[in-house]
């Protein structure tokens, strides 16, 4: 009896921080999907395109393949694959993007 009840802690314990865990979602760690129209810029993805870097806030409006998508970036991730948050066919390669911290993240509060 003195095993079990350790043993049926641990387990509760480990069930509780599956639930904190599944309840991040997509939008909670890339941002979310938004207007065009509401975009601070516009980035051209080109053979030539290695890496996108942005800023955490930003509104930002790709341009691919003849395609377009606009994205705010409002979530925790640092960096991820633009393929993540594109629509299908978009791209036709992997491309990373890096979010940056804003001033606002950067300032003492």
């Amino acid at each position: 009896m003195r095993l079990f009840v350790p043993a049926v802690a641990a387990l509760a314990l480990s069930a509780a921080s599956f639930a904190v865990t599944a309840t991040v979602t997509e939008a909670d760690m890339f941002g979310s999907p938004a207007q065009a129209a509401v975009a601070q810029r516009t980035i051209s993805i080109d053979p030539k395109t290695r890496w996108i870097t942005v800023e955490r806030g930003e509104v930002v409006k790709f341009v691919a393949n003849g395609q377009e998508f606009a994205w705010a970036f409002n979530g925790m991730s640092s960096s991820f694959d633009l393929n993540r948050i594109a629509p299908s066919g978009t791209l036709d390669r992997n491309l990373k993007v890096y979010v940056w911290p804003n001033a606002e993240d950067l300032s003492d509060k």
